[in-house]
C-alpha cells in the first residue's frame, strides 16, 4: 500500500484517480483550492485520509500546500494534476503572473521543489503539448498577443519537461508524465471526444509503480502506452531554463 497526494483532485480527473488509488487500498491525500471544494471531496471519497486545502494560484498559497503536505509525512507518490484549461482568458494573479502559467507551470515547480522527495512523481501533460514551442522568452505572455489555447499547450509542455528535468536530476525519483486524453470533463468541455473511463487510469498506474512497465523514469505516456512527447520536452538545456525561471519567479529554489 502507498501513500499518495494528488494535486487538484476535489473534482474531475484527480478525484477519478484518487477513487481509483483508494478502492486499490492506498492511503489517499486530496488537495482542493478552499473549504467548500474540501468538503465536497470529502463526500466523493470518505475513505481518504486528508484534504489538504489551498489556492495554487498564488506563489504564497502553492507553498503553503508544499507545507501541509509535508506535516502529513512523506509519501510514496505525488500526482501534479491541478490546472486550468484551454479556454481561458488573460487574468493576472496577485503576483502579477498570467493564472494559466501561475496553476499549471508554477504550481507544479513549486510544489515539485517543496514537497519532500517522494518515490514517484507523476505530472498531467496534453495531446496539445505536441505543437506547443516552450516559449522560455516570453513565458509570461508580456510581448505576445494572449491566446489562451495556447498558453495552456506550452504549461502542459512545461510540465513534461519539468517532468524529465527531475527525472534527469534526481536518480533516487521516478519522475514520468502523461496526456489523458481529450475528455468531456469540465475543463475538456462536453464536446471532447476521448474515453472517459481511461482518462485517470495512466497516472493512477504510474503513481503505484507496482508494473514494471510503470517502473521507469523519464517517460512520456497515453493510455497505459510509452510514446514521443515533443523534443522539446526531453531537452536538458530548455528544461534547465526553465527551473531557473520557476526559482527566480517564485523564490524557491530547485532542490539538488
Amino acid at each position: 500500500m502507498s501513500r499518495i497526494f494528488v494535486s487538484g483532485s476535489s473534482t474531475g480527473l484527480g478525484l477519478m484517480a484518487a477513487q481509483l488509488l483508494a478502492s486499490r487500498g492506498h492511503q489517499v491525500v486530496l488537495h482542493a483550492r478552499n473549504a467548500e471544494r474540501a468538503e465536497e471531496a470529502r463526500l466523493a471519497l470518505p475513505g481518504a485520509e486528508a484534504v489538504v486545502t489551498g489556492d495554487i494560484e498564488t506563489i504564497a498559497g502553492a507553498r503553503a500546500v508544499g507545507a501541509q503536505v509535508n506535516v502529513l509525512g512523506r509519501f510514496d507518490a505525488v500526482i501534479h494534476n491541478a490546472a486550468v484549461g484551454y479556454r481561458e482568458g488573460h487574468r493576472l494573479t496577485a503576483d502579477g503572473l498570467p493564472h494559466v502559467f501561475a496553476i499549471n507551470t508554477l504550481s507544479a515547480y513549486i510544489l515539485t521543489a517543496l514537497i519532500d522527495r517522494p518515490k514517484r512523481l507523476v505530472y498531467l501533460s496534453s495531446g496539445m503539448h505536441h505543437h506547443a514551442d516552450a516559449n522560455l522568452d516570453d513565458i509570461l505572455w508580456r510581448t505576445r498577443r494572449w491566446s489562451g489555447s495556447q498558453a495552456y499547450a506550452e504549461s502542459k509542455l512545461h510540465d513534461a519537461m519539468l517532468a524529465f528535468a527531475v527525472a534527469r536530476h534526481w536518480a533516487d525519483v521516478h519522475s514520468n508524465s502523461l496526456e489523458p486524453g481529450w475528455v468531456p470533463t469540465k475543463m475538456g468541455g462536453s464536446g471532447a471526444p476521448d474515453d472517459m473511463n481511461q482518462a485517470h487510469l495512466t497516472q493512477a498506474w504510474l503513481a503505484e509503480g507496482s508494473d514494471p512497465e510503470a517502473d521507469v523514469t523519464g517517460a512520456y505516456f497515453y493510455h497505459l502506452k510509452r510514446m514521443r512527447p515533443n523534443p522539446q520536452a526531453h531537452d536538458p538545456a530548455l528544461q534547465d531554463r526553465l527551473i531557473d525561471i520557476c526559482a527566480d519567479i517564485s523564490g524557491v529554489p530547485f532542490p539538488a
